[in-house]
């Protein structure tokens, strides 16, 4: 079968840069799924995007789809054939059903009786009739956060369709979306480039090149950096790479060239933060600075251009950042005339959440919550006082004017403000700090008062939440509670925060909001939800850190209040994994969890033990338990692992030696309480029936 090239080309209206990753993966799925349904197989799949187009080329497409066929069994042949041998009605309607002829039905045995079997062939169609049929069905099944409408027609997409390119080898391929039909014609760049035809479809990156237009993502992006480090190099400057600007930037331009322009060193007073916040957010700049960190007064910009009238950009750039740098100063220096108390006033007129109150009330509840936990961990009085002066300031930035117009500095400039404003330099951090960690790989908080406080704050927006109702659903999560949820496990997962175990921090929420007149669904089912929602947190953490999944369900099956504690009971699992005789163990674990389903409440009774093998085995019990109890006051999971092994031995020979399941309904109900004690111990480590071993 012959095979061609695919070229798929979406041009746009500017996508806004921060979706066009998310539409470019999304069309790379939507094609490949599609070809597979289809049964039109093709050897690989390129992408190339820009503001104002989205590309996928397949590679070595086949021109048709592999033939379909199918066999499918029909009724028995006692129904499906008359006594003279001739098909009935019911072979007929089967017949009629599958599409085929009565002379491609066929007779054989299936499982001791004979049955009609029906043989379906369907040759495949042209893969170009394919693909104009069906072309709608793969863009229509992209989607964006924010979508729209144009013109008389009611299809959504992220921003008008301009034009269609679709090449199958030399061939165009007649689809039409949006009321656009496809062409061998693709657009340069807006202002350097001219339209281009393309012969085929392997041409694409060339000619789009020639026309100023750099469509492979990355070769676009490593010439970003190449000019940075160019800038870099011949003024003795460090140009600081943030990740996300850098991709926004790739996604802005079409052939790119980096430039420098400089500000009044005036304006290196304000904060550092500020300072890159404003060329950030406002302008898309990167800063510069000394090779130990300080900020120089100048900012690279990436022109969507050639070198042209470079001057003139220069100029054009370093007028904006000064009015945005004036703004910027105004803020600051109103801010520092404001005292925190004023700011914290202002608080009660800024809402939450309508359920939840202001955002006075949150910090209120913040504060108790803080309290109870720094009580918990026996700090002294002068923590405690430090504790609390940090817990009622940490929201006061938020009344502030540069977090009103840079709402990423929120508790940055709290604890600038703080500083500046005399208040105790730990309770300045800490009010930066209760904001960590702000994403998966950011830190943790370095300062206790501003865990403390952290630990507070996250757990009050969860369980506030989850009391009135709001949840996140599978693309929806408005009040980021799945990050403040993994923030909480990552705190947890610290070594020094053992002592805050987790359903004391939910209970402590939970009697707060309770007291408050807040919680408006049943405590029971809130309790249930939010630790639901916990499991599923720390089960990605592990699944993150190379965890098996049945490892990982077998210790959520235990207790998990400590975090750390349920993450090494994991790691110690996956280091036992190897060893020969875990299998052994896993057996004897499940086993014994078996038989101990079947046992009621009755308790165990040491004295109606029969067999030396049960005797063996509740001494075996006994020393397990005090080893265990010792090892979990540790928190030392290796030794909690071994003390509960050392019984193993013991439960084989119980099992070998003794019948459980004896007609003495008094000896068979002790031997089952005992088994459920066991079990009931062995479970505080892990659900060892939830391990899978490999069939061999």
């Amino acid at each position: 079968m012959k095979h061609q090239d695919l070229l798929i080309e979406i041009g746009c209206e500017e996508i806004p840069a921060r979706f066009v990753n998310l539409g470019i993966e999304q069309f790379k799925k939507k094609i490949a799924e599609w070809l597979t349904s289809r049964r039109i197989s093709f050897a690989s799949i390129d992408t190339y995007a820009t503001s104002r187009r989205l590309t996928v080329l397949v590679r070595e497409v086949a021109e048709r789809q592999a033939d379909f066929y199918e066999e499918v069994r029909g009724p028995a042949k006692r129904i499906a054939q008359t006594e003279d041998g001739e098909w009935s009605k019911a072979a007929v309607g089967f017949a009629r059903k599958q599409g085929v002829d009565l002379d491609q039905l066929d007779l054989r045995e299936f499982k001791g009786e004979v049955y009609v079997f029906a043989q379906k062939h369907l040759p495949g169609n042209r893969t170009v009739d394919e693909l104009t049929q069906g072309f709608s069905e793969i863009i229509c099944g992209i989607h964006f956060p924010k979508m729209m409408r144009w013109g008389q027609d009611k299809t959504r997409f992220i921003r008008p369709v301009r034009w269609i390119v679709c090449l199958f080898g030399t061939e165009v391929v007649p689809i039409q979306f949006a009321g656009v039909s496809a062409s061998r014609v693709s657009e340069g760049h807006r202002f350097l480039g001219e339209r281009v035809s393309l012969t085929k479809a392997d041409e694409y990156v060339e000619a789009l090149r020639k026309q100023y237009v750099i469509v492979d993502i990355e070769e676009r992006q490593q010439q970003i950096i190449n000019q940075l480090h160019t800038i870099e190099e011949k003024h003795h400057w460090v140009i600081p790479i943030d990740p996300a600007l850098l991709e926004e930037v790739t996604f802005l331009v079409e052939y790119p060239t980096a430039l420098y322009g400089s500000f009044q060193e005036e304006y290196l007073s304000l904060p550092k933060e500020v300072l890159i916040t404003t060329m950030r957010e406002h302008q898309r700049y990167f800063p510069v600075t000394t090779k130990d960190g300080q900020m120089l007064p100048f900012f690279v910009t990436v022109r969507n251009g050639d070198e042209h009238g470079i001057e003139w950009v220069r100029k054009g750039n370093e007028k904006v950042l000064r009015a945005r740098l004036q703004d910027a100063r105004f803020f600051f220096e109103e801010d520092l005339k404001t005292p925190i108390a004023t700011s914290l006033e202002k608080l009660e007129r800024i809402v939450f959440q309508e359920e939840l109150g202001t955002m006075s009330e949150r910090v209120r509840r913040i504060e108790s919550l803080a309290l109870q936990l720094g009580k918990r961990l026996n700090w002294d009085e002068t923590q405690l006082i430090q504790l609390k002066r940090a817990a009622e300031i940490c929201k006061f930035d938020l009344a502030t004017q540069m977090v009103g117009e840079f709402s990423e500095l929120e508790g940055y400039m709290g604890q600038v403000y703080a500083e500046h404003l005399g208040e105790d330099p730990l309770v300045a951090q800490a009010v930066f700090d209760h904001h960590l960690p702000r994403h998966a790989t950011d830190k943790v908080p370095q300062s206790s008062l501003g865990t403390v406080i952290a630990l507070a704050d996250k757990m009050d927006t969860i369980v506030g939440s989850f009391g009135v109702g709001i949840q996140p659903t599978g693309s929806q999560d408005p009040y980021g509670l799945r990050r403040r949820a993994a923030g909480i496990v990552q705190i947890l997962l610290q070594e020094k925060w053992v002592g805050i175990p987790l359903d004391a921090l939910i209970q402590c929420a939970l009697d707060r909001l309770e007291d408050d007149g807040l919680l408006q669904l049943p405590r029971m089912d809130v309790e249930a939800n939010i630790w639901e929602f916990f499991t599923l947190r720390l089960k990605a953490y592990m699944q993150e850190h190379g965890i098996r999944y049945d490892v990982i369900d077998a210790v959520l099956a235990s207790d998990i209040a400590e975090p750390r504690l349920v993450v090494r009971k994991a790691q110690v699992l996956m280091e036992q994994i190897e060893r020969e005789t875990f299998k052994l163990e896993v057996e004897g674990f499940t086993r014994t969890a078996n038989l101990a389903a079947k046992a009621g409440d009755n308790p165990f009774d040491r004295s109606s033990l029969q067999e030396p093998a049960e005797h063996n085995l509740m001494q075996a019990f006994d020393e397990a338990q005090v080893r265990f109890k010792q090892a979990s006051t540790q928190r030392d999971p290796f030794a909690m692992y071994q003390s509960i092994a050392q019984i193993v031995p013991q439960i084989h020979s119980f099992f070998d030696h003794v019948m459980v399941m004896v007609d003495d309904e008094k000896v068979r109900l002790n031997r089952l309480a005992l088994l459920r004690d066991i079990t009931k111990l062995v479970k505080q480590f892990a659900a060892f029936e939830l391990i899978v071993f490999a069939s061999i």
